[in-house]
């Protein structure tokens, strides 16, 4: 390792850094994202969503399907952020969404899983689950790879 490059993070590391952020995105803090496993080495990510009934319902009571969408790509970001060693982002280019059931609010488990990580390009998977474990949406969708310095300029 040379003198300019930081020690690899561990996954509890990681896990610790989401967990006690205080400049978590007011997206994530609208979708009630809780950081709950990582794994560098699967490059996936357990998280938990809180959809609260009084900002993400649509008029039928259900969680209206742009925020499962945002939930899902949310699981497919930070799972490409982990699978870069905390060293990149990775701005959606597309994703397509499949839903099975509808969303209600309350506690919802998301997975995120980078496919392939590229140079160019990362492929990712998300799936978004209720509180009884039931499948209600998936997405898959790509990503472009981009070091946290290029990205805050």
């Amino acid at each position: 390792m040379s003198e300019t490059q930081a020690p690899a993070l561990t996954d509890e590391a990681i896990l610790e850094r989401f967990q006690r952020t205080r400049n978590q995105p007011t997206g994530s803090q609208t979708l009630g994202f809780r950081m709950v496993s990582v794994s560098q080495a699967a490059k996936t990510v357990e998280v938990e969503f809180d959809a609260r009934p009084e900002l993400l319902l649509n008029p039928m009571k259900q969680i209206q399907g742009g925020y499962l969408c945002a939930m899902l790509d949310e699981c497919m970001s930070v799972a490409c952020m982990v699978a870069s060693g905390m060293t990149a982002v990775a701005p959606t280019l597309e994703m397509k969404t499949s839903f099975f059931r509808p969303g209600m609010p309350g506690k919802l488990k998301g997975v995120g899983k980078v496919v392939k990580w590229g140079r160019q390009v990362a492929f990712t998977e998300g799936e978004l689950f209720d509180a009884d474990g039931r499948l209600l949406a998936k997405a898959t969708g790509t990503a472009i790879p981009t070091p946290f310095q290029n990205y805050k300029k």
